[in-house]
């Protein structure tokens, strides 16, 4: 069996499926919040975090860092160690009044690589989240890894498992046009074909990848 590329899956899943769209925020801002609220709990959970903040009006740099930790926090409860995440969020506000002016727009204007760099100073802040901040709100071509990306890809052969986050991104970068448009989609495919195929406990029948996947530890 051959396996496909990352180029190849990208087309099959897009043959199957149509393009996908992500990140499910309103605006550069709020994306960026929600990759913050979004680590280790589900996308469920950060939605109902973005509402209590969006009902009080809170959905911007200039009322949301004016709001301390300890009464932050619990505005946060649904997305899980809401406390940690109201220090996190606020350290990404300091960073973003330092180095923009509080403009998450500014970040566009950045070097990829520096913005990342600075992204991952940021207490709270690691690889995933740096990366899906500057994709998703900044618009650079920084391939986001997630569990969703190493199962299929160790799933069809292309990982052995246990690489870094660092050696999946670049495998990924190296065989992929540098496009932003690209990634955002890409990602989103990927998530799609996790959730409805490529599970903990995969179904394969129907998955548009069957027939070109090593199956590698299924």
């Amino acid at each position: 069996m051959t396996r496909p590329s990352p180029a190849r899956v990208y087309e099959l899943l897009l043959g199957r499926y149509g393009p996908a769209g992500w990140w499910p925020g309103e605006g550069a801002f709020e994306v960026c919040v929600g990759a913050i609220l979004a680590q280790n709990t589900a996308w469920l959970n950060v939605e109902k975090a973005l509402s209590v903040l969006r009902s009080r009006g809170l959905l911007s740099f200039g009322r949301l860092s004016k709001v301390p930790a300890s009464r932050l926090g619990p505005l946060l409860r649904s997305s899980g160690t809401y406390n940690v995440k109201a220090r996190r969020l606020l350290a990404f506000l300091a960073f973003l009044r330092t180095e923009f002016g509080g403009q998450v727009e500014g970040m566009r204007a950045a070097g990829a690589l520096d913005l990342r760099r600075k992204l991952l100073a940021v207490p709270g802040i690691g690889p995933e989240t740096a990366d899906s901040i500057a994709l998703y709100a900044a618009g650079h071509a920084l391939f986001v890894v997630d569990a969703y990306t190493r199962r299929i890809f160790e799933r069809l052969g292309w990982l052995r498992g246990g690489e870094s986050y660092e050696e999946v991104q670049r495998f990924l970068m190296r065989r992929l046009p540098g496009d932003a448009t690209l990634f955002n989609d890409y990602h989103a495919q990927l998530v799609r074909l996790a959730k409805e195929h490529c599970r903990a406990r995969p179904s394969c029948a129907g998955c548009p990848l069957d027939a070109r996947c090593a199956k590698r530890g299924v």
